[in-house]
């Protein structure tokens, strides 16, 4: 299943539904949201209107998830391009609920941010008793400048809209591996980040295991699993976004999220 929250027209409120194929099916009952699918072991198919998928507008599957666990460092080549250490245990941060946005819009640079990198990851979406629930796609947008001179990253990653995801949460029995889906990001049409998520050094178990140790995962909580190579700080001279740019980030059976730098 690809569940999604979505908008019909600007005069509605947001609906639950499910996209099959080139349309959105709402469920009838229209208090029930992705997080109450996400709750249980096999979600009831949708059951409601249908509505084509080109003219609703998809907000964030979990509009304001609970929490949003980041992982940093979990790919060896960026590692590299950092200038780092591959860290001994996953190297976990905490995005702010208000960091989630809409997959298509418009992303707002803080004026106090002049470095503003992009970072695209494979997002896994909790479920019920610690379990997962689904993927999604992500944007992990990042304030270099502020990340380097602030010891924690609160402002550098939880900034307003600088988690950008979705299309849908696509269910886990619909994803065979997820240690074996291309991930790729374009910035303005040109592809910058080009890899696969088996270069994972933490997989998706491992990082689950590793936060419950001290936090109960909930339904519709979201763990970004880190960022390959490419990104914008790693190039040389390093290639911030700017105003107008338009950043595209897809992987493999999961869609694609499209958005612009305002």
């Amino acid at each position: 299943m690809r569940l999604a929250t979505f908008l019909p027209d600007d005069d509605c409120s947001p609906r639950a539904g499910e996209v099959r194929g080139e349309d959105v099916v709402a469920y009838a009952d229209e208090r029930t949201t992705v997080v109450d699918l996400l709750a249980q072991d096999s979600p009831a198919p949708a059951d409601g209107p249908s509505f084509p998928l080109s003219r609703v507008k998809l907000l964030a599957p979990v509009p304001q998830p609970r929490a949003i666990f980041g992982i940093g460092l979990n790919y060896a080549d960026h590692v590299a391009e950092m200038g780092g250490q591959a860290p001994e245990a996953p190297l976990v941060f905490l995005k702010l609920p208000s960091s989630a946005a809409p997959p298509g819009d418009p992303v707002r640079c803080p004026e106090v941010v002049r470095r503003l990198d992009y970072e695209g990851e494979l997002a896994v979406v909790m479920g019920a008793g610690g379990r997962v629930a689904g993927y999604a796609v992500a944007d992990d947008l990042s304030a270099r400048d502020l990340q380097k001179r602030e010891p924690q990253w609160t402002r550098a990653k939880g900034a307003d809209g600088f988690c950008p995801y979705g299309p849908w949460i696509t269910t886990a029995d619909e994803v065979k591996d997820p240690h074996a889906l291309r991930l790729r990001t374009w910035v303005g049409g040109e592809l910058r980040q080009d890899s696969n998520t088996s270069n994972l050094i933490f997989k998706v178990g491992d990082l689950v295991e590793f936060i419950s140790q001290t936090c109960t995962l909930m339904p519709g909580d979201l763990i970004l699993t880190g960022t390959p190579s490419g990104v914008g700080q790693g190039i040389q001279p390093p290639r911030f976004l700017t105003s107008g740019d338009v950043v595209r980030i897809e992987i493999e059976g999961l869609g694609a999220i499209e958005h612009p730098i305002a």
